[in-house]
């Protein structure tokens, strides 16, 4: 059976960057003495920008300047990561290799922002691969709903029943598997859980495995 698209998550899956994120929100943590930021961290994977804010509002207090603390820990994250230093998963470019070759339609959908992702794509060489972008500003509903695949696959005019999504958070599974797709994990941060297991169509260790996954369902 052919593959109708690829839709990828971003961080965590294009680039390792969620390990930088908590370790720049540990910089602004120590500085300002905020407890459990890492705990934090964990609990916005794969979620837009609104929900993360809300999240540690809930978490911390209403009084939490969390916009102040954002802005800091990302001016940190950009000092790091601009100018393509942000470092890709292993197997990525030969995975899009892969299905360009093969003429698979491939998106991108992650909560970042627009502004950021394209930035990323482009200092990391990777932007030419996608024929469509779709971020967390572009869709009403942060991940776990599934908004944002649901767009994606619309943008590419394929059925979401046979298109594959690249994930590597609790919330991009859950999001994927609402939209009808079929999810495959591909942990960084986040170990499967039983939950997971059941949701997703495979949990594979590496985008290696996942392109020898895929050729045996394209060809």
């Amino acid at each position: 059976m052919g593959i109708s698209a690829v839709i990828f998550d971003m961080d965590g899956v294009i680039f390792d960057s969620e390990r930088l994120v908590i370790e720049c929100w540990k910089v602004v943590a120590d500085k300002y003495g905020i407890d459990n930021i890492e705990e934090a961290c964990f609990e916005c994977l794969g979620i837009n920008a609104a929900l993360t804010k809300e999240l540690m509002k809930k978490r911390y207090g209403e009084a939490f300047p969390y916009d102040e603390y954002k802005k800091e820990m990302s001016a940190i994250f950009h000092s790091r990561a601009a100018g393509g230093k942000l470092p890709q998963k292993r197997g990525i470019k030969e995975l899009l290799t892969f299905l360009k070759e093969n003429h698979i339609p491939i998106a991108v959908a992650s909560s970042t922002r627009r502004e950021v992702v394209i930035r990323e794509l482009e200092e990391g060489g990777l932007l030419p691969y996608f024929d469509k972008v779709i971020c967390g500003d572009m869709v009403e509903r942060s991940k776990p709903e599934p908004d944002i695949f649901l767009k994606a696959c619309e943008s590419l005019s394929v059925d979401a029943t046979e298109a594959y999504a690249i994930e590597d958070s609790y919330n991009g599974i859950r999001a994927a598997f609402r939209a009808g797709m079929k999810p495959i994990m591909v942990p960084d941060l986040a170990e499967p859980t039983e939950e997971m297991e059941k949701l997703a169509c495979c949990i594979l260790p590496s985008l290696f495995e996942v392109m020898a996954y895929l050729k045996g369902r394209s060809l």
